[in-house]
């Protein structure tokens, strides 16, 4: 008896760790130095007097990034290969971020309400990648599940990371197994052979943390949790 209820408290221990809050706490402990101006908040909404803009209130719970809604990225510090990634967000209108899987591999956040052809950079999209002074490679989502601008909205992604060899060569591209917006699934098993534009690094690894953009507009993200799946 004693044995069995010791291997349950260590397979609930295990599936705990497996899991991890980047935002437990209401701050920034979980991501690397410098955090620039991004905070801990309470409430987030759409500033009703700039429909812009973000106005939030002191508290934990979400981040922003900062009063201009313009400033440094954040990596975690934590470094991952597969994962199951949840993530709630917010943008003003017109504004834009993104969450880069291994810090290289984006899903477009944007205002994206009402487009009825979404294309690559609009949200959801695997964003293109970009050599030689052009884009190519981008993926728009099937459909456009985004919510009207100011309102908390979801993503759930299934991701695959690259794999290599003994010798460091690449043996399989990385790819999104499933992107879900908002109860939609807008992606299923899209590969992406290399870094999408904007990201930390040109280069492929098997392991990297996870990104948030914060340099192209004012942006505020809750509920980040990040799973680790068993390589397949």
């Amino acid at each position: 008896m004693k044995t069995a209820l010791a291997a349950v408290v260590l397979c609930a221990a295990g599936a705990m760790a497996a899991e991890v809050d980047l935002l437990a706490g209401g701050g920034l402990d979980a991501w690397r130095a410098p955090t620039g101006e991004w905070a801990a908040a309470g409430d987030v909404a759409k500033d009703e007097a700039n429909p812009k803009a973000l106005a939030s209130k002191p508290g934990a719970g979400a981040i922003v990034n900062g009063a201009k809604g313009r400033t440094s990225n954040l990596l975690s510090k934590q470094e991952w290969g597969d994962v199951e990634v949840h993530v709630e967000f917010l943008v003003p209108e017109k504004s834009n971020s993104g969450v880069y899987l291994m810090a290289r591999y984006e899903i477009q956040v944007f205002d994206s309400f009402g487009v009825k052809e979404p294309h690559h950079s609009d949200c959801g999209g695997i964003y293109q990648r970009w050599a030689d002074n052009r884009g190519f490679e981008g993926k728009p989502p099937r459909v456009n599940a985004a919510k009207k601008p100011g309102e908390w909205q979801t993503f759930d992604i299934t991701f695959r990371a690259p794999r290599f060899d003994a010798a460091g060569r690449k043996t399989a591209n990385a790819r999104f197994v499933k992107v879900v917006h908002n109860g939609t699934v807008i992606h299923e098993n899209e590969e992406v052979t290399g870094p999408t534009r904007a990201s930390t690094w040109n280069d492929e690894k098997p392991l990297g943390p996870l990104m948030l953009q914060g340099d192209h507009g004012p942006v505020a993200y809750r509920n980040l949790k990040v799973r680790t799946l068993a390589e397949k």
